[in-house]
């Protein structure tokens, strides 16, 4: 048995040792250092990535915001911020906040003055990708920390440094938020410094770990107080900079948890004949979770409501209200005066519109993208939307057409120009030809 224990850890140790061909430490770090100041030729080059990163997101182009990515020497000062809390530098770390701080500022203006000038003011997808951090860039900022500060200590540098820059993306955020105070959207600037948080972090916290697995040598003091006082300062930097990480992959891993299972909730509970979820909105909150469904058709009893209820605990949602809102016309939810007059009305109705052109019109099954995060992002004052693809039958000339159908309920009246962005977008966005638009304000 100790053989086998032997031969598994000598496997072990010779596939995953990253002590051998490793750099020497001492050239590891001022390689680091090197990249921790920004002036001169690397601050240039850190505005032209950040105009170029910004046209990318401007015309959605995710070839070009990778390109820009490559160039960006962002990394350098995060990176240092790591290295300085793991050798006990307290005039790197100093150094390297201070110059984060620079880059980050001139980062967010150079995008600021981009997005004040570009003719083009729709929010791509690229760019509302930006606005939402998920679990998913908790893991990349972290994997990607650790890729990168193990590349940098190798004697033969590899590709790797060039693919942690474009997988923890730090400069797409930064030039979202840009776009987001052009904008005056608050919602896309706080969202997208939120991610930049994130990555930032997690890379510090990555390079700090591996500082420290590796020995790199730690500074040392003469005077003795000096050196305990630099400690308590470094540490209160990791303390600093640790919780809120945790604080924050906690609050996404909860939330991506309660969405999960509440999807499945809907999907699996919710499939009944005659009655259909026009629309749902799942609200995250500490005080306590809500799913809000939106039913059309035959009414749900008060009986299968609460054997719903009941079924909550299934799905982990035990402390999850669950609001579920039917009978349209009774309770006003949607102003059918208006759906009347759409082709909306033969859809939910079965009934053909009156125009001049007898016409009838069919549900067809056709894959449409989850766009709800990116509403979300571009119209916060939306609560509910139903979408659908409809087959057209003009009875006439037996042609048949594809139109897609939305309806959305905001908390005020959309104007009129707005609608008509909307409607462009949604028809750039889904990539469809033809789009009904339908608005219902509270």
């Amino acid at each position: 048995m100790s053989e086998i224990y032997q031969a598994f850890k000598n496997f072990v140790v010779y596939r995953f040792n990253l002590h051998e061909d490793s750099e020497d430490n001492d050239l590891t770090i001022e390689s680091i250092k090197k990249n921790v100041e920004f002036r001169g030729a690397n601050l240039w080059t850190l505005i032209f990535a950040i105009f170029i990163a910004s046209i990318g997101l401007n015309v959605n182009s995710t070839a070009v915001i990778i390109g820009a990515m490559l160039v960006s020497p962002l990394m350098g000062p995060i990176m240092g911020v790591g290295l300085g809390i793991g050798i006990n530098d307290f005039d790197l770390v100093k150094k390297s906040l201070r110059n984060l701080g620079i880059a980050t500022i001139i980062s967010i203006a150079t995008s600021f003055l981009y997005f004040w000038i570009t003719p083009l003011h729709q929010a791509s997808s690229e760019l509302l990708a930006r606005t939402s951090p998920s679990i998913w860039d908790v893991f990349i900022a972290g994997l990607g920390g650790l890729a990168g500060i193990v590349a940098a200590t190798r004697k033969e540098k590899s590709n790797a440094i060039p693919g942690v820059a474009i997988a923890t993306a730090l400069m797409p955020p930064l030039c979202t938020a840009g776009f987001g105070l052009a904008s005056g959207n608050l919602y896309f600037f706080l969202g997208a410094l939120y991610l930049y948080f994130i990555n930032s972090i997690f890379i510090c916290v990555a390079t700090f770990v591996i500082v420290r697995f590796l020995n790199f040598p730690k500074k040392e003091f003469q005077d003795k107080a000096y050196e305990r006082k630099v400690r308590r300062y470094i540490w209160l930097i990791v303390t600093i900079t640790t919780l809120p990480s945790v604080f924050l992959a906690y609050r996404i891993v909860d939330k991506s948890i309660f969405e999960n299972n509440a999807e499945a909730f809907v999907q699996e509970e919710l499939n009944f004949k005659n009655t259909q979820v026009i629309a749902k909105n799942y609200k995250y909150n500490e005080k306590g979770h809500e799913i809000d469904l939106l039913l059309l058709g035959a009414e749900l009893s008060k009986q299968q409501i609460d054997t719903l209820k009941s079924r909550m605990a299934r799905y982990k949602l035990n402390q999850t209200k669950l609001s579920i809102r039917q009978g349209l016309n009774a309770k006003n939810e949607l102003d059918l005066s208006q759906i009347k007059a759409s082709i909306l009305e033969t859809v939910y109705q079965g009934r053909p519109t009156e125009q001049k052109t007898a016409s009838t019109y069919t549900r067809i099954e056709q894959p449409i993208p989850d766009i709800r995060a990116e509403l979300r992002s571009l119209y916060p004052q939306l609560k509910q939307y139903s979408i659908t693809n409809v087959a057209v039958h003009h009875l006439d000339t037996n042609r048949t057409d594809t139109i897609t159908m939305l309806v959305g309920r905001f908390d005020r009246a959309l104007p009129g120009a707005e609608q008509r962005r909307m409607a462009v977008w949604l028809k750039n966005r889904l990539k469809v030809d033809s789009l009904q638009l339908i608005t219902q304000a509270d």
